[in-house]
């Protein structure tokens, strides 16, 4: 019979192990993040400086919060939630783009994040979003493609489409279909069609993986039809299209990156192209990613649109609108 002290004999042995594995496993994760903080160090000194920097830095507020709750089954209702996530409810079906609800974005070295800190808190809190029927991925970039939230997102009822060459990154058994769609070709979630389109930017995610594609998506009803441009230069791909109900454009993060950023008057000429009634500005405000100061994407935009500034629908996170 095993007496009282060897019970606490025991205990005390099982809980000396415990934290043996945890200091090991603590140290392995700090030391995984070192190693790849040395990476990144010798790849972008500058980055590292930005990363130290925004330690202390708070995250702040959404300045609108939307209530997508309320929104009816009939018409078109987007919501911008930071970045380049945008809500959607077309015709009573729910999508979202390139969800990102992480504080960081980067690297994910165990529960370590080498990476960007955002500067607003998303417009919604993941735990509070509403039934999402669809979650539409344009690119593999860390700040698109934000595996984190993608892993809280996974739901057998929840469909994906993404860009060629980037479902190996998600565990695609764990959502209802995953469908990875190149330029020009056309899927079906529920009761819209979904084509790639071809744009400016390349697809990467690491320095190697130069496979991965990377795509804008128009994004049809049998009523409605909304462009989602993804991240993209100038270009002229959007001429084709025979208008669109509201078009979600990049306008940050060009200076220096022109090559890969469209500036924001360069994006209201491709909304131009693609005759948008109505123009909501994405990929601005929420993490540093270049040398603009934070608020002059949208003040351009706006100078851009001129006169007809009541086009761009939206012009702070957390803002919503509806067409119906």
């Amino acid at each position: 019979m095993e007496t009282l002290g060897g019970r606490n004999g025991l205990a005390v042995g099982i809980q000396h192990k415990r934290m043996r594995r945890r200091t090991w496993i603590a140290g392995v994760g700090l030391g995984v993040a070192g190693i790849g903080a040395g990476i990144i160090y010798r790849q972008s000194p500058m980055f590292w400086q930005q990363y130290a920097r925004e330690l202390g830095e708070p995250v702040l507020p959404p300045p609108e919060r939307p209530q997508p709750n309320r929104w009816p089954d009939q018409g078109l209702h987007a919501a911008w939630l930071g970045h380049a996530t945008v809500l959607l409810k077309i015709d009573g079906y729910t999508l979202i783009t390139d969800p990102v609800f992480s504080t960081r974005v980067g690297l994910n070295l165990g529960p370590f994040t080498l990476g960007l800190k955002r500067m607003v808190e998303p417009a919604i809190v993941l735990d509070e979003l509403p039934r999402v029927d669809a979650i539409v991925l344009s690119h593999a970039h860390m700040d698109h493609f934000d595996l984190p939230t993608l892993r809280a997102m996974e739901r057998p009822g929840v469909e994906v489409v993404t860009a060629r060459g980037t479902s190996d990154l998600l565990r695609t058994g764990r959502y209802a279909r995953v469908q990875e769609v190149g330029w020009g070709e056309r899927v079906r979630v529920g009761p819209l069609t979904l084509r790639g389109l071809e744009v400016r930017h390349w697809g990467a995610r690491m320095r190697t993986d130069t496979w991965r594609g990377y795509n804008g998506f128009l994004i049809e009803s049998a009523r409605r039809r909304v462009l989602y441009a993804g991240d993209t230069a100038m270009t002229d791909s959007f001429r084709g299209i025979k208008g669109v109900d509201l078009a979600l454009m990049p306008i940050g993060a060009y200076d220096p990156w022109i090559r890969n950023h469209c500036s924001p008057e360069e994006a209201w000429r491709m909304a131009e192209h693609a005759r948008a009634g109505v123009v909501l500005p994405v990929h601005h405000a929420t993490f540093q990613l270049s040398r603009e100061p934070v608020g002059e994407p949208i003040e351009r935009l706006l100078a851009a649109a001129g006169n007809q500034r009541e086009r761009v629908a939206i012009t702070r996170i957390g803002s919503e609108v509806s067409l119906t």
